[in-house]
């Protein structure tokens, strides 16, 4: 076994440590968690489309913004957070189009800030938050393992050969059933469930998980970069190891609110609404 291979694998085991855990214990640990990705993503997106560089004072108004979402992530201020993403976007955003700067930086504050938002609303305190955070975990996981072994066993036509041309379509079929199957197996573990909403739900996650990578691999060709950072041994940088992740949490999270909006009167958690147990 290579030096390289022995590292990533123990820093893969320490992350799935730290990750697993916090989601077990959940609260302020996994809302502590929430905001240091949301922190670091925005790290490396900043750093990736060289905001400091080109617009110094627009990337400090987006660390401003992250740190108060951050803030209010952990604190458990869910409705606060979202008021501080929303006027900083559009904030940046008006900045952005009046001083003709790179609108990476408005783009930058959503997907970071969202980030820690949907993690941590998508967690909750509930067992219902708990399952859903793992059924997530599991689609988003089986997606991207399968995806890599069953493409490269099977090949086929490329997926987005100008974005990613390791991708091919017989391995994001093959992710998006391993994604299904083990999403179902981790919510039917739990809750007796007869109808078809966990393994839809399971494909759709899987579905917006590969479309979070893709997104991720056509912003490192944009910018000409191989990592989005060197933070984590032998993997590469957060967003390479949460792009797919993100998406998926993001499609959960508005997913529920659309839900929510047409039930009456009842309030459930993310993970009520979406499960539906």
């Amino acid at each position: 076994m290579s030096r390289e291979l022995r590292l990533r694998i123990i820093s893969g085991i320490i992350l799935a440590a730290i990750v697993l855990a916090a989601t077990w214990h959940g609260g302020l640990s996994f809302r502590l968690l929430a905001a240091a990705i949301s922190l670091l993503v925005y790290y490396e997106w900043s750093t990736i489309s060289d905001l400091h560089g080109s617009d110094p004072k627009g990337n400090a108004l987006g660390w401003v913004g992250l740190v108060l979402i951050a803030g209010a992530t952990v604190t458990g201020e869910s409705v606060y957070s979202m008021e501080v993403l929303v006027a900083f976007v559009v904030v940046s955003a008006i900045m952005v189009a009046l001083r003709q700067k790179s609108w990476w930086l408005p783009s930058g504050i959503l997907y970071s800030g969202l980030t820690a938002i949907a993690l941590a609303e998508i967690r909750d305190e509930d067992l219902r938050g708990f399952i859903l955070m793992l059924f997530i975990f599991a689609t988003v996981w089986a997606t991207d393992i399968f995806a890599y072994f069953v493409g490269r066993a099977i090949g086929g036509p490329k997926l987005a050969p100008r974005i990613s041309p390791g991708k091919t379509w017989s391995g994001a079929i093959g992710g998006a059933v391993a994604a299904v199957i083990a999403g179902t197996a981790i919510v039917w573990s739990y809750f007796s469930a007869d109808d078809l909403r966990i393994p839809m739900l399971a494909l759709v996650l899987s579905v917006c998980s590969q479309v979070g990578d893709l997104f991720e691999s056509f912003m490192k060709r944009r910018f000409n970069v191989k990592d989005s950072s060197h933070l984590i041994p032998g993997h590469g940088g957060v967003m390479d190891r949460v792009d797919g992740l993100i998406f998926a949490c993001f499609a959960a999270f508005l997913l529920a609110i659309v839900i929510s909006l047409t039930m009456s009167g009842e309030t459930l958690s993310l993970g009520g609404v979406l499960l539906g147990v």
